[in-house]
């Protein structure tokens, strides 16, 4: 790490606020270098940072600290807990024994220290668990201070993501839907021996585990929700929890100092803020409590309606980021009313309007077989994972905003009741979404002119035919989770789906694959001189960016018409090339495309087409023309 005065010497010509905040960073993160910090607190310290008023005038031990959590949560945390066995039997009611079976295998699996991440099967992460090792590339991240970690850098720690993912603790769901079905105190124990292994290898603020707050705060999430899994278990003892307690007192420091208000102000900041958010409301007894609870609410009020757009596309153009921010907004809406805070409820009633509006594009951009079609990035991660579903299967989330809002047209998308609704609103939202009357949505094909997406369709069936247009910006910010896929489309045919989106791959394991992916190449979208519409720069942003322009859409009982252009590839020669695509679509027949070009001299223009992987496409020629079947 470079002296603090030099990195605050690099901000110049920065608001005086963000100098402020980079400066009180930068000079924290070099306090707990050189060990004047962030150590973790004795039991003496402990019992400084909470509320004396809280547990009398008595010595504060570790069983009152454990009875005091779930004296708040039997109130303040979701309904699922109140009475576990009911949840536990509607689970099973609803979802059936073969989903428990599916759980309970995979609890087993992980026992012995095996875990599916993001797609990779029987990860083995060694014995005992190497919490800084990244199995794919062989490689263990060094045990450095997080500030010395470059995160775009592979070479140090191979894909960050895979070890992250793993550090989420996310999979302590599993073990704990085992334990609840089964009773098997093994599963508790394993919990509490990766909580203690854990804790042994990730000494405050070392290692790759503290180098992003919203990892974190994703950890302090599972932590709290494991914690109500193993309530009452033999191995999760007072002892266990209070030791937690301290590493969860330092991630909610972690999380407030370093915001990343001007490092990625997207869902990284507000997953930071439902984090704290999270360790406020749930762990009211410390002192910092009700200013991690304000501090996240004032964040997620004010950046869910910064991030969301006027029609409710999310601003960097991701579906997947959608979709974390749909889970962010309606987690905080469904905390906020259990607490029963007092707040601006002005504010409150825009973030809802604008995650009504959120949930209407992630409505009308619901494939006719369930799924979501892959836009921008795609993490493969989760808010929390409440589901057994698949990871592009989002109906969960409208199941969930449906109750949320009182929406039958987004239970009738949600084709049911979902897990997350069992597991964050208990068997009587269950009973809620029972009673909801469901109704079709208000149109079949809609516009999305904020975000520029055009969604057509001929109605709502499974057999239906859908396809969607994308004629939006690559993304706000630097653009990091956007691809260059200006008008480039999705199409579904009889239900069937026909032509998608590759998707991500990686994010961090090779800049090559990395730029492929995002690649106009890997769109259904015409390049021009094997170029991009725009054009990459790091991992994480663009050299330059396609300005697309709308020129007309028009939605009518009988078709639909879109037309749009960008400027992407006005600067390949002289004269400028003007490149423009228009779909017609002839609702229950068929779809008409046509891309034009208007170009000076000779250039190679190319019309790519990604079928799904499980079709088996073939060219039919004929005399003048051909076809693929």
């Amino acid at each position: 790490m470079s002296n603090p005065l030099e990195k605050i010497k690099k901000l110049k010509g920065r608001s005086w606020t963000e100098i402020r905040t980079r400066g009180k960073q930068t000079i924290s993160a070099y306090a707990e270098k050189v060990g004047l910090s962030g150590s973790l607190p004795t039991d003496d310290e402990l019992r400084k940072l909470v509320h004396s008023s809280d547990f009398g005038d008595g010595l504060i031990t570790a069983d009152l600290l454990y009875d005091k959590f779930y004296e708040y949560g039997s109130q303040n945390f979701f309904p699922s807990f109140r009475d576990k066995a009911e949840t536990i039997e509607g689970f099973r009611d609803l979802f059936g024994e073969s989903a428990i079976d599916e759980i309970v295998a995979e609890a087993a699996k992980i026992s012995n220290d095996r875990f599916d991440l993001l797609g990779f099967k029987d990860l083995d992460f060694g014995e005992p668990i190497d919490w800084h090792y990244e199995p794919l590339s062989d490689i263990q991240a060094p045990m450095q201070h997080w500030k010395l970690f470059d995160e775009l850098d592979a070479k140090e720690t191979g894909d960050k993501k895979i070890i992250w993912e793993l550090n989420r603790h996310q999979y302590f769901f599993k073990l704990g839907i085992a334990y609840l079905h089964t009773g098997d105190e093994r599963y508790a124990a394993v919990f509490v021996r990766h909580l203690h292994s854990w804790m042994e290898q990730n000494p405050p603020g070392m290692g790759i585990n503290w180098a992003s707050s919203l990892e974190v705060s994703f950890r302090a999430m599972s932590w709290i929700w494991a914690f109500h899994f193993f309530e009452g278990s033999q191995s999760f003892t007072p002892g266990v929890f209070k030791q937690a307690l301290k590493y969860l007192f330092l991630h909610g420091m972690h999380i407030e100092q370093y915001l990343s208000t001007y490092y990625s102000p997207n869902t990284h900041l507000t997953g930071e803020a439902l984090g704290l958010y999270y360790l406020g409301t749930q762990l009211p007894f410390f002192e910092h409590a009700a200013r991690w609870k304000s501090l996240g609410q004032k964040l997620l009020l004010n950046e869910l309606d910064k991030q969301i757009l006027p029609d409710g596309v999310y601003f960097e153009q991701s579906a997947w980021y959608q979709k974390y921010t749909a889970d962010f907004a309606l987690h905080f809406l469904i905390l906020h009313r259990l607490n029963g805070e007092e707040a601006d409820q002005k504010r409150i009633e825009r973030v809802e309007h604008k995650n009504q509006a959120l949930l209407d594009f992630m409505m009308f951009s619901t494939k006719p077989d369930g799924l979501s079609p892959l836009i921008g990035d795609d993490d493969g991660g989760r808010c929390l994972p409440l589901t057994t579903d698949a990871p592009d299967d989002f109906r969960g989330t409208l199941a969930l905003g449906a109750i949320v809002f009182n929406r039958g047209d987004l239970k009738y998308v949600s084709q049911g009741v979902s897990q997350e609704i069992l597991w964050l609103l208990g068997v009587g939202g269950v009973k809620i979404f029972d009673t909801l009357e469901s109704f079709y949505p208000e149109s079949n094909s809609k516009a999305f002119k904020d975000g520029g997406y055009f969604v057509m369709r001929d109605g709502w069936a499974k057999t239906d035919n859908y396809l969607i247009f994308d004629a939006g910006h690559v993304g706000s910010l630097n653009g990091g989770h956007g691809h260059a896929d200006t008008l480039s489309f999705q199409l579904a045919v009889g239900g069937k789906t026909m032509l998608i989106d590759p998707g991500t791959f990686t994010y961090h394991k090779s800049k090559e694959l990395r730029d492929h992916f995002r690649s106009s190449e890997s769109h259904n979208t015409l390049t021009i001189d094997n170029r991009s519409s725009s054009e990459f720069g790091d991992k994480f942003s663009w050299e330059t960016r396609a300005v697309p322009s709308v020129h007309r859409w028009n939605s009518q009982d009988r078709f639909d018409f879109v037309e749009a252009a960008h400027d992407g590839y006005s600067n390949i020669a002289s004269i400028p090339v003007e490149n423009s695509r228009s779909i017609l679509f002839l609702r229950n027949e068929y779809w008409v495309m046509r891309d034009f070009v208007k170009a000076a001299g000779r250039h190679t223009y190319q019309q790519n087409f990604h079928f799904d992987p499980d079709l088996s496409p073939v060219i039919d020629r004929e005399e003048d023309a051909g076809r693929i079947v």
